[in-house]
């Protein structure tokens, strides 16, 4: 068996787009395991040839349950035998798979894994902490504030609103809101708000753009997209994955149409937003540009299908892509966690825990 695996599928909203990267993985990378995470929370080895239908209906038929141990040395298990996983291609977009909770996990069981760590993975999924460091950090993004209780003051810019869930991605759960009104009603009845809710400005006459960034074997930037909008004038989890039988939208100009300065902004804007959020392997960054004036909108670390098809400009291969990643998690070092300072001093001086809750 090998060492490495790709992981899909999880708990989450995009279980079934993880579903197809995942399975794009198993086909591309010689000699791989496969590992399905059900929608349930439950852990399947499956075989690495299967395709979409044969997840329709929930667990492939011949898959052969497994556990996973947040341990040192176990991970995941057959019964009470490690699998000897050491490195894992994980494609699970979305939810705890891409939050930082799976990271955490593969942390605990020393496991090598690609895309960022935890707090990289915890911070790109979550649109206001993002968006605040990014300001932070002095790099350009529109105003964006929480909407917690639905009793907040409309805040200091005007409407119409883009009215996003604070946790989440692909678009899934955002809306257009004329007015603040409106907002709150939103953030009133919809599930995707019910962990809160960040808005912004809707940024009349601007367009989206998106590209692609790699960290291994050193960084480089794919060719920039412009996404064809929906008629309520965002770029929707339908356009991009369901009109298209799963595939990224096929509606998009790319390369878009950019000048040089253009070009140079969104080059420049994407080796800083990587180091600031601390991405790692293949992420995919959005900005929002009108007038020649380039937003960072938001980050993806693990893009659909790992963004292969921006690979056009340098060209380069899903196989070679998805390999690279691979070397890069084994390459690094897995996270340590110290005790140092934990050595019985302050228990020993505690005394009796009745005399701490007088």
């Amino acid at each position: 068996m090998s060492d490495t695996a790709v992981v899909f599928g999880g708990p989450s909203d995009e279980h079934d787009i993880s579903i197809l990267t995942g399975l794009q993985v198993a086909r591309a990378v010689e000699g791989i395991e496969a590992i399905y995470w059900s929608k349930s929370g439950d852990w399947y080895h499956v075989e690495a040839d299967l395709e979409a239908a044969d997840f329709v209906d929930g667990v492939p038929r011949k898959s052969k349950e497994i556990a996973f141990h947040a341990a040192p040395g176990l991970g995941f298990m057959v019964k009470r035998k490690p699998l000897g996983i050491g490195v894992v291609i994980n494609a699970c977009h979305g939810g705890p798979g891409e939050d930082g909770t799976l990271q955490g996990m593969f942390d605990l069981a020393g496991i090598r894994y690609t895309g960022p760590g935890q707090a990289s993975s915890a911070l790109g999924m979550d649109k206001l902490a993002f968006g605040s460091s990014m300001a932070s950090a002095g790099l350009p993004t529109l105003d964006r504030t929480l909407v917690q209780t639905g009793e907040e003051p409309a805040p200091g810019f005007d409407g119409p609103y883009i009215v996003k869930p604070r946790f989440g991605g692909s678009s899934i759960g955002i809306e257009v809101a004329d007015d603040w009104a409106t907002v709150i009603a939103l953030k009133a009845s919809s599930r995707y708000f019910d962990q809160g809710a960040v808005v912004e400005p809707f940024l009349g006459g601007s367009r989206d753009l998106q590209v692609a960034v790699r960290t291994y074997p050193g960084f480089q930037i794919s060719a920039v997209e412009e996404p064809a909008r929906a008629e309520g004038g965002i770029y929707s989890y339908d356009q991009k994955y369901l009109a298209w039988g799963g595939e990224v939208s096929g509606g998009r100009e790319l390369p878009a149409n950019l000048d040089e300065s253009l070009q140079k902004q969104i080059a420049d804007l994407s080796r800083r937003v990587t180091d600031v959020a601390g991405l790692r392997g293949i992420a995919r960054i959005d900005y929002l540009e009108r007038e020649g004036v380039v937003y960072v909108n938001e980050v993806n670390t693990i893009p659909g299908s790992m963004a292969v098809y921006l690979w056009i400009d340098p060209p380069i291969e899903r196989s070679r892509l998805f390999s690279d990643m691979a070397d890069e998690a084994r390459s690094s070092l897995t996270r340590v966690f110290s005790t140092a300072g934990s050595d019985g001093t302050a228990l020993r001086s505690a005394g009796a825990i009745s005399s701490k809750l007088g």
